[in-house]
């Protein structure tokens, strides 16, 4: 058997003692050992599902330079990804799935960047103009020092080197498409994951943030992509997973009263209009728009600076979007920094001071908050 795995890894330029545990390699060792055993079955088609997803770039290039040889050898291959430059590097041809639905296929000499991104969104890009109405009433300008200030801020594998600002009392929109970094971006400034490069200066102090905590001192706060896995605490009432974060703040020696947490409660679900029978109700009974509402009151309770909310908006009905979208306009209007996530690119750009486009685990511009759609679609369009 051993013999048999060097055999079949070195036709793909790969010297490994293969008695190692396979968990021992790095993340593309292991991809070139699944392409390996197709190799051994002698399979005649390889399926990929977004395989580099946690390679850098010379990664990618090298499992390329694999995935040509085995194509010139007459192996087909599914190459499933959402990165657009990595799919014109590699493919033959394109198809495009929407919804659960496949739009089309195209060879890829005849589907320019641009008209990828309207099959994948749905809609034509047109013009890329500026709207004609006002940007949201009483959006605070952008002055003085920044509140937060990345520089080159990244992690090996899953978000390229990127530069970011954030002033108090503005709204930064993320615009893109998804696999472009958005998630890993929220992620590194929480101090969820750890930067491997670049720098992080909060009110123009560089700090380097090891775990939420510490994002939580500096005056941080996160509504987390997956509300029902990473935000609520199913079994816990509403009281308690509005008093959360609070506490965590507060240190374990410091708890919080029950008729403290009833207090903040009580304030929180007033303010912003959470319906449930009682604050002790379990929040697994509450609908999605009204269980976002409370893990949005978790992180007001403990009057963070800069609020980063990663989709906010997903999962719940077009009435509990709208009053979160204005809860975020009046939170920036009294001088909280917002950054905005969201696959919605119509909330991005109706909230937005600035958008900052990203593609591809990189940031490749920024917009005014009166941008069009169509303009951050371009730009990620731009340069594919």
């Amino acid at each position: 058997m051993s013999v048999e795995a060097r055999a079949l890894l070195a036709r793909l330029n790969l010297d490994i003692d293969v008695t190692r545990l396979l968990s021992s390699y790095p993340v593309a060792v292991q991809q070139m050992v699944a392409i390996a055993r197709a190799l051994g079955v002698e399979a005649k088609v390889l399926i990929l599902d977004e395989p580099t997803s946690s390679l850098d770039e010379q990664e990618v290039e090298r499992l390329f330079t694999v995935l040509r040889q085995l194509r010139s050898e007459g192996m087909a291959i599914l190459f499933v990804t959402h990165f657009l430059e990595q799919m014109y590097a590699i493919s033959d041809r394109i198809t495009v799935l929407r919804n659960g639905e496949r739009v089309g296929e195209y060879l890829k000499a005849d589907l320019p960047p641009a008209a990828l991104i309207t099959a994948m969104v749905g809609r034509e890009l047109g013009a890329a103009a500026g709207r004609n109405e006002p940007l949201h009433e009483g959006a605070m300008i952008a002055t003085g020092p920044a509140l937060l200030d990345a520089r080159g801020l990244g992690r090996r594998g899953e978000l390229n080197p990127t530069d970011l600002l954030l002033h108090r009392g503005e709204v930064v929109g993320v615009g893109d498409v998804l696999g472009s970094g958005r998630t890993e971006l929220a992620r590194l400034l929480f101090g969820l994951d750890r930067s491997d490069s670049g720098e992080l200066h909060i009110d123009g102090e560089r700090v380097r943030f090891d775990n939420p905590a510490q994002a939580i001192r500096h005056g941080l706060a996160m509504c987390p992509e997956e509300r029902k896995f990473d935000g609520i605490v199913a079994d816990l009432s509403v009281r308690e997973n509005i008093a959360l974060a609070l506490q965590a703040r507060l240190g374990i020696w410091t708890c919080l009263s029950q008729a403290r947490q009833k207090e903040i409660a009580d304030r929180f679900v007033k303010a912003l209009g959470i319906k449930t029978a009682d604050i002790d109700t379990p929040i697994a009974l509450l609908s999605g728009g009204n269980q976002q509402k409370v893990v949005l009151a978790r992180w007001l309770a403990t009057e963070p600076r800069l609020l980063i909310l990663d989709e906010p908006t997903r999962g719940i009905d077009v009435a509990a979007k709208q009053e979160i979208m204005n809860e975020i306009l009046s939170l920036a209007r009294r001088g909280l920094a917002v950054l905005f996530i969201s696959s919605e690119m119509d909330e991005v750009v109706r909230v937005a001071d600035r958008i900052i486009v990203m593609r591809d685990r990189s940031k490749v511009g920024e917009l005014p908050g009166n941008s069009s759609e169509q303009a951050v679609y371009h730009l990620i369009a731009a340069g594919t």
